[in-house]
């Protein structure tokens, strides 16, 4: 896959790098499992609709070991049945 943008960070460098200070802020897998973290990460990639990112992040989210059944059902979360509430920790929306 060929991105659209050729290094897009080249032409944001400011905002890339609040977004990557950001994004590591929220690596911490006793929050948040690390598959679930690539889930999240491929979401708002779908949301943002950047190809590229939800090329990546799908494959960092299997790469994980997320099941396919769970990427492939992402961008329908609340209805697809293998999203649940966790038992403990932040509210779930």
């Amino acid at each position: 896959m060929e991105p659209r943008i050729a290094r897009p960070y080249r032409h944001v460098q400011d905002s890339y790098r609040a977004l990557t200070a950001l994004e590591a802020s929220t690596r911490d897998d006793s929050v948040l499992p690390h598959a679930v973290q690539e889930l999240v990460r491929l979401r708002a990639s779908q949301i943002n609709g950047c190809g590229f990112c939800v090329d990546m992040h799908s494959h960092d989210a299997l790469d994980s070991g997320e099941s396919a059944e769970r990427l492939f059902s992402v961008a329908a979360w609340r209805e697809a049945p293998w999203f649940t509430p966790p038992r403990s920790g932040p509210h779930w929306p």
